[in-house]
């Protein structure tokens, strides 16, 4: 069982713990950081770890092997390093960074000093997605040539925090929050893009955005592609890949439809998975596997 700690307790670090604790047979979260400590004590207590109110008290707890950060987004690159350095295990919710040359910072560090780095991508274990990638793999779709994405939720306005709604922290509107998830396909799907034209029409300020992002994509194997997101529209996902020999749509999380030449149309309904625990489970089994993070625990103790 790794031992690790939850950095962040908002919306969203709480929904990571909800989902993990007393649930996962893998990761166990011993301690949280916030810097809402007197309102948290009791979420903590029901949960079972300890508080602290800084990064640096997590770090230097002997019994945490690994961190989960579901901070900031302008904090990632910085964090990540820092947890690194520390030869701690580091799983970042995305985005990762806000610029590239922040993110390969990050994920060179983690490379120096050995240790495993996760990302928050928990799109990639849906049931849809997974069935999806297993149909390209398969070469059913022959040659691929054009992917669709799209992914709007109203959680910007369900789940508000002052943070989120500065330009800073979230460039390029619903990119940061639902956007990434189809681009994380993308380039799973298409490889590295070589030209990207956007747009981005805002229709209301304050807090509770209104704004479309649109992206055209067309990647370096000339595959085309585009992608969209609205935030504050009700929830809608979909990635659509494209083919000479058929096409494969992932849709929302537990269907997947297949379409082949000569009419063929499969549709598949899946059971659906908590995946937020499955890239936790995903991420601890990394850790575990991992003979550095183990290796700086016997030297702290020693």
């Amino acid at each position: 069982m790794i031992k690790a700690a939850i950095v962040g307790l908002g919306w969203w670090g709480k929904n990571i713990a909800d989902a993990v604790q007393g649930k996962s047979t893998k990761l166990q979260f011993v301690h949280g950081v916030t810097q809402e400590l007197d309102a948290t004590r009791d979420y903590a207590k029901t949960k079972g770890f300890r508080l602290s109110a800084t990064l640096e008290e997590a770090l230097a707890d002997p019994e945490v092997q690994a961190i989960v950060l579901a901070t900031p987004h302008s904090l990632h690159a910085d964090q990540v390093v820092q947890v690194a350095r520390a030869g701690k295990a580091v799983f970042c919710e995305k985005p990762l960074s806000l610029t590239r040359a922040d993110a390969q910072r990050a994920v060179d560090a983690c490379k120096v000093t050995g240790v495993p780095i996760g990302v928050g991508q928990n799109k990639r274990f849906w049931p849809s997605t997974v069935e999806m990638r297993r149909v390209i793999a398969s070469g059913a779709l022959g040659r691929i040539m054009h992917v669709e994405g799209h992914y709007s939720n109203e959680h910007s306005s369900k789940f508000f925090a002052p943070w989120r709604d500065l330009p800073s922290e979230t460039p390029g509107a619903g990119m940061t929050g639902t956007g990434i998830h189809i681009l994380d396909a993308f380039a799973n799907i298409a490889g590295p893009a070589e030209k990207i034209t956007a747009q981005f029409i805002a229709h209301r300020e304050g807090a509770d955005p209104r704004d479309t992002v649109s992206v055209l994509f067309k990647f370096k194997n000339n595959i085309s592609g585009f992608l969209g997101a609205v935030r504050a529209s009700p929830l809608y996902f979909r990635i659509h890949v494209f083919g000479d020999e058929g096409s494969v749509e992932a849709l929302d999380e537990t269907r997947t439809i297949i379409r082949l030449k000569g009419g063929k149309t499969e549709v598949k309904d899946f059971p659906k998975i908590d995946s937020v625990l499955a890239e936790i489970d995903a991420f601890a089994d990394a850790v575990a596997r991992n003979p550095n993070v183990w290796l700086a625990m016997v030297d702290r103790k020693s």
